[in-house]
């Protein structure tokens, strides 16, 4: 698949009810030792938005809130008090949002998301930045009929800078963060694959990786990624990941990158973990959201591990 600047903007909305394009955007910012990620997913077909906030403070507490507004069509990725606009494709993009979000002292109470909403207080929270591209985009759309296009018919991810500020009940912090990025449209099921795991990882702005991970109902396993170095992507060959539990989610990894570049064996330790889940006509899908520090040589990096596995 290749990647141009005009899949940046808004697709066609081709009809199947589970219709999807939605684009997500993760930062962290070193200082302030906080960082975070959100996410507009347009369902036009079932008439709603899946709207994600979710912020990672330096105390290991988060905020989080999960929306589902009503929408027309597939114009904007506007909802719920969040918005993401197009300025520059490839290279410049904002993100607001103006809202509340539940405040976890302890985030795993939100493998009870009910009891958490209704037992912990609500903040609110402002959010403004502005996305600056680093590396090149990987990615692009592929055939209607390309087997294992599961989750998007198009995908593209980069690597970002951000600036900007957060606001959380009524305290304003300037944030220089680096982050990544993906842009998603097409047919989506959360259902869809037996597992999957998805790395990522900034190490400065001239270093950084995404690994992905997908393993289907059938039991092939579909690798992709990259590594951004020398100001190009190389593209991953190999990925071979290793994972130690700790209380029932991924708590250490170890990954080797294959590349033309050459081989990259990273480390990820994870500081805070946030269980999502995602249920659909009976079925529960768990996706647990790991702020992750990495380690590559002495090159220090910090991203998001993101394990998919279907709750049976």
């Amino acid at each position: 698949m290749m990647a141009s600047s005009h899949h940046d903007f808004m697709h066609p909305n081709t009809g199947e009810p589970n219709f999807n394009e939605s684009m997500y955007f993760n930062f962290f910012d070193r200082s302030a030792k906080l960082g975070g990620f959100v996410r507009i997913g347009n369902r036009p077909n079932e008439g709603t938005a899946e709207v994600t906030i979710a912020v990672y403070q330096p105390d290991g507490t988060v905020l989080f809130n999960y929306l589902r507004p009503a929408i027309a069509d597939n114009s904007a990725l506007a909802a719920g008090g969040m918005r993401f606009e197009v300025l520059e494709p490839c290279q410049r993009l904002r993100v607001t949002y103006d809202g509340t979000a539940v405040y976890l002292a302890r985030p795993l109470d939100l493998e009870h998301p009910r009891r958490a909403f209704t037992s912990n207080p609500h903040q609110p929270v402002q959010l403004a930045l502005d996305y600056y591209g680093l590396s090149p985009m990987y990615g692009g759309e592929a055939p209607v009929d390309t087997p294992g296009m599961i989750f998007a018919r198009g995908h593209t991810e980069q690597h970002m800078k951000c600036g900007g500020t957060i606001t959380i009940d009524g305290k304003c912090t300037a944030l220089s963060a680096l982050g990544l990025r993906d842009h998603s449209w097409g047919p989506r099921s959360w259902q869809s694959p037996q597992r999957y795991r998805w790395l990522t990882c900034e190490f400065d702005e001239a270093f950084g990786f995404m690994g992905s991970q997908i393993v289907l109902q059938n039991g092939t396993e579909l690798l992709s990624g990259f590594v951004f170095k020398d100001g190009d992507n190389h593209f991953v060959n190999t990925l071979d990941l290793h994972t130690e539990p700790e209380g029932g989610y991924h708590e250490r990894l170890r990954v080797r990158l294959q590349t033309p570049l050459g081989d990259f064996d990273v480390t990820g330790r994870v500081r805070t973990m946030l269980p999502l889940r995602n249920r659909k006509e009976g079925k529960v899908t768990r996706i647990a959201e790991g702020l992750t520090e990495w380690r590559c040589g002495p090159h220090l990096g910090y991203g998001w591990s993101e394990y998919l596995d279907q709750v049976v």
